[in-house]
């Protein structure tokens, strides 16, 4: 297990660093959000709240709280318009300052690719740097349920799709930063696991995280040192 030093000097040194999205990158979590704005906000939290207790799988919890808002592509158009996700501080000169340092930058989220390459557009992340879950619409633009074949519809599926980033570019060192327990499950494969709690503190990566921040500027100053 590598110690402190040794994953500063990991982060300092990555070919590649991996964002979570949803309450890391941006402040809200996108599923809640889109459940609020189509009504059904209560109830979705409550089942995003048993999902993170962890006694039902992540592809299940997804399925039922999505059966439950079965949002329209015109109503995620509209969250999106209306309520654009909000940048989380310091995320937009952390992004920056990567691609100055030529480190390719991916977001890896549970949330939605429409959502997730809006907030990829604001930060200069090409579209294919991103990994999210996609729903699916009928041609009258009705919910038509998600994509299972996306790594991210399934636990576990974050550590999948940075095995393959590590495969397909041949990385030597890949960094992960997140909010919660799916993002620490995916290191390994991940040289580097960074728990952010700017946003949420989830009490079991704040446990079990060595490395541990609340605001970006940390990972920026760490940047700078060189």
């Amino acid at each position: 297990m590598a110690s402190l030093l040794e994953m500063k000097e990991i982060f300092r040194n990555a070919d590649a660093v991996c964002f979570d999205v949803d309450s890391t990158v941006i402040r809200e979590e996108g599923i809640d959000e889109l459940a609020k704005f189509c009504g059904v906000g209560d109830a979705v939290a409550e089942m995003t709240r048993r999902a993170m207790g962890g006694t039902v799988t992540f592809k299940a919890a997804l399925t039922a709280r999505l059966g439950l808002i079965r949002p329209s592509y015109e109503q995620v158009q509209k969250l999106i318009s209306d309520n654009p996700p909000q940048l989380t501080p310091g995320i937009r000169e952390l992004v920056s300052r990567l691609h100055q340092r030529g480190v390719q930058v991916f977001l890896v989220s549970g949330g939605f690719q429409s959502i997730v390459e809006h907030v990829a557009l604001q930060l200069n992340i090409p579209t294919a740097n991103v990994f999210a879950n996609r729903l699916k619409f009928y041609f009258n633009g009705e919910y038509a349920g998600f994509d299972e074949t996306q790594p991210t519809a399934e636990s576990g599926g974050k550590g999948k799709v940075i095995a393959h980033l590590k495969e397909q570019f041949h990385f030597k060192k890949v960094v992960m930063i997140g909010d919660g327990a799916t993002d620490m499950e995916a290191c390994p494969p991940a040289d580097c696991f960074i728990g952010f709690g700017g946003n949420v503190i989830r009490k079991q990566v704040k446990e079990k995280a060595k490395w541990y921040i609340t605001h970006f500027d940390e990972l920026l100053k760490e940047l700078e040192e060189q």
